[in-house]
């Protein structure tokens, strides 16, 4: 019966990899066998990780739900990579989906590679020839920030079996530094306006969703897994660096007047929220409120940016959805932005740092006027259009969450599975 658990889940998780590739090939020529084929691996997969982990199914839930709505907003553009952008999304998904599921370092740093190659494809996609020169400046932060967190992760893993200090602070240092690039934590956030002022929205709605999840599940894996007495003096590092991008963020949306450079700083200060997750991992006792926290902030993110995203593709969706996304972010009960912020703080107060709690609750304050104002600007009446479709189940998606004790148990099974094979 064990063997039949184990071998189940990877077969099919094996199989939805082949029919992403065989509709890949054919969806050069019929488009929407792309789509068809992102649809059935992702639910393939979502069906193998639940089977495998039955603790697991409101996250994968979740991804299942943000990566659906991410292949409808791609219908609503005609791209230059005719069918393989749903392919890549796809891929996207099952990696999601399977970074909870295995306990082995190498798998979880081909995990971060194999979600993070298809947005440098993504990012260059527009209706009219590839965007080059977004690609560029993009895929050249993307490929530092995976040679610093591969470096970090490698020393980390090495200090775990042979305890070295200089090492060990060398190893969070460059693994941190190397997720900050990678999502766009400022002051190492100078890509993130640009490439969102630049890029097609559609493609950056799913970089700036699905793909912020494996990124910081993989560094909270591998920093909880390599915890050493230096790593509550080094969480210092890390908060300075969470409140330097909430202000950044902040400020930065504040002062912005297009509609895509204010979300690209809404990505920087929401990025610092979840960032200051990692100071949890110091109190090991206390990381599963802040795991909830910080995929409950991912999904709101995710939700938020998806819905914000195609309302400026199509010029505007129906103002009520937008208010509704854009209380989420504020952290108004009971959405689930306000959900997320909440165990986040919670998580914060028991690791002892009450000035960064204060600091987020200050800066949840400054975001307040930006995002009133842009779903002010991008709201419009009812049109019945696929937009506005996308921006129900956006709401929904943030809503689900009322009451989210559910969750909540779910992630306190997680968090005591966590482990990684150092």
């Amino acid at each position: 019966m064990n063997g039949l658990t184990f071998t189940l889940p990877m077969a099919m998780m094996l199989g939805a990899t082949v029919i992403l590739t065989l509709c890949a090939a054919f969806s050069v020529k019929y488009r929407d066998v792309g789509l068809i084929g992102a649809i059935v691996a992702t639910l393939l997969g979502f069906v193998a990780v639940t089977y495998a982990n039955p603790a697991l199914i409101y996250y994968s839930a979740f991804v299942l739900a943000i990566s659906l709505i991410n292949l409808a907003s791609l219908k609503t553009i005609k791209s230059v990579i005719q069918g393989v952008d749903f392919c890549l999304v796809g891929l996207m998904a099952l990696v999601t989906l399977f970074i909870f599921t295995t306990h082995d370092l190498s798998m979880i740093l081909a995990a971060f590679v194999l979600v993070s190659v298809p947005t440098y494809i993504l990012v260059m996609v527009r209706e009219r020839g590839a965007n080059v020169e977004v690609g560029i400046k993009y895929i050249t932060f993307m490929v530092l920030a995976t040679i610093l967190f591969f470096i970090g992760a490698v020393l980390l893993a090495y200090t775990k079996n042979a305890y070295n200090g200089l090492l060990y602070i060398l190893g969070y240092v460059m693994l941190v530094l190397g997720l900050s690039i990678e999502v766009g934590v400022a002051p190492l956030h100078e890509w993130v306006p640009d490439v969102f002022s630049s890029a097609d929205p559609i493609p950056l709605s799913i970089i700036a969703s699905l793909a912020k999840i494996v990124p910081f599940v993989i560094a909270l894996r591998i920093l909880l897994a390599t915890v050493s007495p230096l790593t509550v003096t080094l969480s210092l590092f890390t908060a300075v660096l969470a409140a330097i991008s909430m202000f950044t963020g902040n400020i930065g949306a504040l002062t912005s007047k297009e509609p895509a450079r204010v979300l690209a700083y809404s990505t920087v200060a929401n990025m610092g929220y979840v960032l200051a997750c990692v100071v949890v991992i110091a109190k090991p006792e206390f990381f599963y409120f802040a795991l909830t926290g910080a995929l409950l902030m991912l999904f709101a993110n995710a939700a938020g940016k998806i819905g914000f995203f195609n309302a400026i593709k199509n010029r505007g969706a129906f103002s009520p959805l937008l208010y509704l996304l854009a209380f989420s972010f504020i952290g108004l009960p009971p959405l689930m932005g306000f959900w997320g912020k909440l165990f986040i703080l919670f998580s914060l107060i028991k690791a002892e740092y009450v000035w960064l709690v204060a600091l987020m609750v200050i800066n949840s304050a400054i975001s307040v006027p930006y995002y009133l104002r842009l779903a002010r600007e991008l709201g419009v009446g009812w049109k019945a259009s696929l937009t506005d479709f996308i921006c129900i189940a956006t709401v929904i998606l943030i809503v689900v969450t009322f009451l989210p004790d559910w969750f909540f148990k779910g992630m306190e099974v997680i968090a005591q599975t966590v482990g990684i094979v150092i």
